[in-house]
């Protein structure tokens, strides 16, 4: 016991040394660039920014419309030599027959099938009745949108790689 250096000692020996947490930690794992490589820091915010600017500019300027309508068809498909279309109207039937059959005996199988099956087909059938479109923008609009949405892209990309390397 004589023999081992009490908490004073070891306090002043690495006072003595100047050793510092900070710089033994940063000595034992040097600082790498993105991705985990050497270099290529600035390239990755500067590509991520130009990248979020170009994406956002991008999705301000798309439209979204729909056709959604109790009497337009969702779903249609040809059925007896001719088109049959299934509207949003008739999906509602089994839907409220599903939640009339719940509401009567909620453990009814049939019921919770009708009400979540048609459900879905309403979510389906709304969905797929968007349609997306672009405002009208000028052609010097779009192309710095798409330079700064690919470029940053293509920056962002690019500083993942050894820069070392070049």
């Amino acid at each position: 016991m004589a023999n081992l250096p009490t908490s004073n000692h070891v306090l002043e020996k690495l006072r003595l040394a100047k050793f510092s947490p900070v710089t033994h930690f940063f000595r034992m794992n040097p600082i790498k660039g993105a991705g985990g490589t050497p270099g290529g820091t600035g390239s990755f915010f500067i590509g991520f920014l130009m990248m979020c600017a170009g994406g956002y500019l991008l999705l301000q300027n798309i439209i979204v419309t729909e056709r959604f309508g109790l009497g337009m068809g969702l779903f249609q498909f040809a059925m007896f030599g001719g088109p049959f279309s299934i509207t949003s109207g008739m999906i509602l039937v089994p839907f409220m027959l599903g939640i009339g059959m719940i509401f009567f005996n909620s453990r009814n199988l049939i019921g919770w099938a009708l009400a979540v099956g048609s459900l879905v087909a309403l979510i389906a059938g709304v969905i797929a009745n968007l349609h997306f479109g672009f405002r009208p923008m000028s052609l010097f609009d779009l192309m710095l949108i798409l330079i700064l949405f690919v470029g940053g892209l293509g920056l962002f990309v690019r500083s993942l790689r050894d820069q070392s390397r070049e």
